[in-house]
């Protein structure tokens, strides 16, 4: 049994606790570097997607899918590899619900977190390969910050070693997790020697894995999820050596660990689709953004001002529409969508407001005199008693033209102003006057 006092000079401590209580409430400290590793992927999502487009606050619809998914999908990779702590022999298979006690498998937090962001995705009318490629360089600075609570938990640690670097590993006392166990003078009790800080040699790899894939993503534009497979390869490489370097136990095939195999088939799996998977990045323009109406003739009247302010208060589109970089910085200059197959907008699957997807009253259907003939038009117009129209005046019948300005003399008859003759421009009858800016359907 060795104490503090016999530990080298020359070595990193680590903490003898791991959780603080306030007052009934447990603070642990991996669930912490957890949360604010969650955190900082947010922040550095949201200004990538806002780059490519992308309605602010979007990241936290699709963090509410894919942060649990992920953490599900963590734990149950870390179940199912090491199912002996749980399911063997002395186990405890309600341990297998303790999260805050550490063992959350990467690899299970990327395909359960993928599963959540692709409801997401779907429920926002964003290309999951968007999301993925705005997420590239959060997940590895999210990777790094939560491998501190590796260190307050005084795990993942590899063999002896005598660098200067060395970490000092505590015995953590069962019975009390998250508190080193103490001898009978109530000193922490240390493993014999020191050991590689693996974990932060991980923390460390995925701050350089971070940095390249925004160099690289900057440098050549990388787009269809090629960035996310930039990380992943990345990653991969990095967890690769470093899960050799480790002594803690874990379940082996043909004597090499199990995570070994994994970061090495993953691998593979990223550099196909990083080779075959090819195109520009995609940029996004939303499928209801007001675009400005055409002035003719001098009428400023057919400039619908109502949208504007009513516009500048939505917050989530119901889709998108996908764009290269050029027609996506003519957007931004211009505010008019460029034309496009319609395969290029991706409609969101929620509900959708009225008047996207669903058509408003009398946009789909005919408004009163646009195809079916307003009242008094076809039949007699009021106060004629039947008499037919004078011979200078149209008879507005079913050759009344729509809209636009009116021949001279349509509303000099009897009843004009009182609500029987059609409007002129956007303020034709039956609330065509309220409808949106027009857009491509």
């Amino acid at each position: 049994m060795t104490h503090v006092s016999m530990t080298p000079l020359a070595a990193l401590p680590s903490p003898t606790t791991a959780v603080w209580q306030l007052g009934p409430v447990p603070l642990r400290a991996y669930a912490l570097c957890i949360v604010a590793g969650i955190v900082v992927a947010c922040l550095v999502t949201e200004h990538r997607l806002r780059q490519r487009g992308v309605a602010p606050g979007a990241v936290l619809d699709i963090a509410v899918w894919a942060v649990p998914t992920g953490i599900i999908g963590a734990r149950i990779y870390h179940v199912i590899t090491s199912p002996e702590k749980y399911f063997g022999t002395g186990g405890d298979p309600w341990k297998a619900f303790a999260i805050w006690e550490g063992g959350l498998g990467i690899w299970g937090a990327v395909a359960g977190g993928a599963v959540g962001a692709w409801i997401a995705a779907r429920q926002l009318g964003i290309p999951l390969s968007v999301v993925a490629d705005a997420l590239a360089p959060g997940l590895p600075l999210a990777q790094a910050v939560g491998r501190l609570g590796n260190w307050f938990n005084n795990e993942l640690y590899g063999g002896r070693t005598s660098l200067p670097w060395g970490l000092e590993i505590h015995r953590m006392d069962p019975d009390n997790p998250g508190h080193a166990l103490r001898d009978d003078a109530n000193q922490p009790i240390l493993e014999p020697g020191l050991y590689h800080p693996t974990f932060a040699y991980e923390a460390l790899w995925n701050l350089g894995v971070a940095g390249l894939v925004f160099a690289l993503d900057r440098r050549f534009k990388l787009g269809r999820g090629r960035a996310f497979a930039l990380y992943v390869m990345g990653y991969t490489v990095g967890r690769f050596w470093i899960e050799l370097m480790r002594s803690d136990e874990a379940n082996r095939i043909l004597g090499v660990r199990l995570n070994v195999w994994t970061a090495g088939l993953v691998f593979v799996g990223a550099l196909i689709y990083f080779l075959r998977v090819r195109g520009p990045r995609d940029y996004l323009i939303p499928i209801d953004a007001p675009a400005p109406a055409a002035v003719t003739g001098g009428d400023v009247s057919q400039v619908d001002l109502s949208r504007t302010g009513k516009q500048a208060t939505t917050v989530a589109p119901v889709g998108y529409q996908v764009v290269d970089e050029e027609q996506f910085l003519a957007y931004q200059e211009t505010g008019v969508r460029p034309d496009g197959p319609a395969a290029d907008d991706v409609p969101a699957t929620g509900d959708q407001p009225p008047g996207h997807g669903d058509q408003l009253p009398g946009h789909g259907d005919q408004l009163p005199g646009h195809g079916d003939q307003l009242p008094g038009h076809g039949g007699q117009l009021p106060g004629h008693d039947g008499r037919p129209s004078e011979p200078d005046r149209p008879t507005g019948g079913t050759d009344a033209p729509v809209g636009g300005d009116r021949p001279a003399g349509t509303g000099d008859g009897p009843g004009a102003g009182d609500g029987t003759d059609a409007p002129a421009g956007a303020d034709r009858a039956g609330g065509a006057g309220d409808r949106p800016a027009d857009r491509d359907s």
